[in-house]
């Protein structure tokens, strides 16, 4: 009885969220089409927030004494579940933009999409020359003001725990003195577990920690930055699930 009522309520919590973002999406859409998406950030904003509501998830911000929210910058998180962008784009208080494999640009109407509202590709197939591009199209970005969020490791969890975070993102962060912040997303796996369908309403904890500053950064010192922003992430997260193991589902 109990798993027939978990059942139910998943399916109730998707339709929910999935009808708000059918029609408010198409209505976003259409509004990005003719007003440019910065000066329609708040409707955004709003929507993403109510996906994580009506899908059942509350929602809590924690911002470190470090945090400067005034600074473009790029922010560096933990990877989950499809939910992730809804989060941090409701957690983070700057006009925020991420990074997209190239081939979903080529995919009708959702590619238009990206592109309009200033998505940064990803060579499918990594070369010199499309990292290249992709680095200079970050560049432009966070020169016009727009703040980028990476995830680092590259793909989702699938045990809850925080995976290798790459090294690219941090190059181009030492490359051009862009300040890094460390995002931690904490209940986002106990909420909803990548491959798998159940929703089980739950607290996420978003983490907005201190500042990096890159500007005396060395090449040579790279890893040891993807390091140190890695232990930062992780360390929230590996906390939760050490005092509240999640059962798998």
């Amino acid at each position: 009885m109990k798993q027939a009522y978990r059942n139910a309520r998943s399916a109730l919590l998707w339709a929910a969220s999935g009808l708000h973002f059918a029609v408010v999406g198409t209505i976003l859409i259409l509004l990005g089409a003719v007003v440019d998406p910065r000066k329609n950030d708040w409707p955004q904003r709003a929507f993403f927030r109510n996906i994580l509501r009506l899908a059942g998830a509350r929602f809590e911000v924690r911002r470190a004494p470090g945090f400067d929210a005034t600074r473009t910058s790029i922010f560096i998180c933990n990877h989950v579940n499809l939910f992730d962008p809804f989060v941090i784009y409701s957690a983070v208080p700057q006009f925020l933009r991420g990074f997209e494999l190239e081939s979903h640009f080529k995919v009708p109407v959702y590619g238009w999409m990206m592109g309009r509202f200033g998505n940064i590709p990803v060579p499918d197939a990594p070369s010199r020359e499309g990292l290249e591009i992709m680095t200079q199209r970050a560049k432009a970005a966070l020169d016009s003001g727009v703040s980028l969020v990476a995830f680092a490791e590259g793909s989702r969890t699938r045990d809850g725990h925080v995976r290798l975070f790459k090294k690219g993102i941090f190059s181009i962060a030492q490359r051009f003195g862009i300040p890094i912040v460390p995002v931690s997303m904490v209940g986002s796996y106990q909420f909803f577990q990548t491959g798998h369908w159940m929703l089980h309403p739950e607290k996420i904890t978003v983490y907005l920690h201190d500042t990096i500053d890159t500007t005396k950064i060395a090449r040579a010192d790279v890893d040891a930055l993807r390091q140190r922003v890695q232990e930062i992430v992780s360390s929230p997260v590996e906390k939760s699930l050490q005092e509240n193991p999640v059962k798998k589902f």
